[in-house]
């Protein structure tokens, strides 16, 4: 009888985990991020990456939402420039299943052995990075990539596109490095 209510917790662990993002960030280290507090975009990087206007306003909505949830205010004349550029791959998964009733054990032929079969399925992964650009400079200053599949589904696009850029914006700021002086301070 465990067995029959652990079933569902399996199957929806094996979902959730076809569907996790893979988040990276890359930072300057010798730049002091609470100097930031305004953004615009980068119309011209922004303009140049090759998906629909309806996905890129979803995207930049997305990134709009958490930056001014961390506190930042669109600007003029901002303190960073947002730049974003996307790929994308296709997957092909092929799975064979074989089952049969014979007698022995170990591989070798089954006289009672019926066909397999072969499924085949396709999915498309997706891969977004975020550039912030230091405006004064025009050097980037953070970057910020993740990974995640995508749906043709227009519900499903928008919950995907906020999660990516959730987990992506999450890992912003970058968390300052351990120096010495802040370890003699902490004891």
């Amino acid at each position: 009888m465990k067995t029959f209510k652990l079933l569902p917790l399996l199957l929806l662990f094996i979902v959730a985990s076809c569907d996790t993002v893979k988040v990276y960030s890359d930072y300057d280290k010798s730049v002091d991020f609470t100097q930031y507090k305004t953004f615009a975009f980068m119309k011209s990087g922004i303009d140049k990456v090759e998906i629909s206007d309806l996905d890129k306003k979803r995207i930049l909505n997305a990134i709009d939402q958490q930056l001014q949830a961390k506190g930042f205010t669109k600007s003029e004349t901002p303190d960073l420039l947002v730049n974003i550029f996307t790929k994308s791959r296709e997957e092909i998964s092929v799975n064979q299943f074989n089952a049969g009733y014979g007698y022995g054990w170990g591989w070798g032929w089954n006289p009672y052995m019926y066909g397999g079969q072969t499924y085949v399925s396709s999915s498309t992964e997706g891969t977004l990075y975020i550039d912030l650009i230091d405006a004064k400079k025009k050097e980037l200053v953070w970057q910020g990539e993740g990974t995640g599949t995508l749906s043709k589904n227009m519900d499903e696009k928008d919950a995907i596109v906020n999660n990516i850029v959730t987990q992506i914006l999450a890992q912003y700021p970058p968390a300052k490095p351990e120096t010495k002086e802040n370890k003699e301070k902490k004891k």
